[in-house]
């Protein structure tokens, strides 16, 4: 299992649901600073129509996202 640091970058409402984007973090702390040096970097982007799932992600903060088979 890999676990990814990445902050939201943008939240677009469009007519098939919410499209999010996300990068790695690079910065703003230590644990930041680690989880860049030691995890992928690159860009992310979540489509979902779930209402619900959307209005818990914000712009702007940080999320763990968990890569496993």
């Amino acid at each position: 299992m890999v676990t990814c640091k990445l902050k939201c970058v943008s939240k677009l409402e469009i007519p098939e649901g919410f499209k999010i984007n996300w990068e790695p973090v690079t910065c703003g702390s230590e644990e930041n600073k680690k989880f860049f040096k030691y995890t992928p970097y690159g860009k992310f982007e979540l489509g979902t129509i779930n209402v619900d799932a959307a209005d818990q992600i914000k712009v702007g903060e940080e999320y763990y996202v968990d890569i496993h088979q």
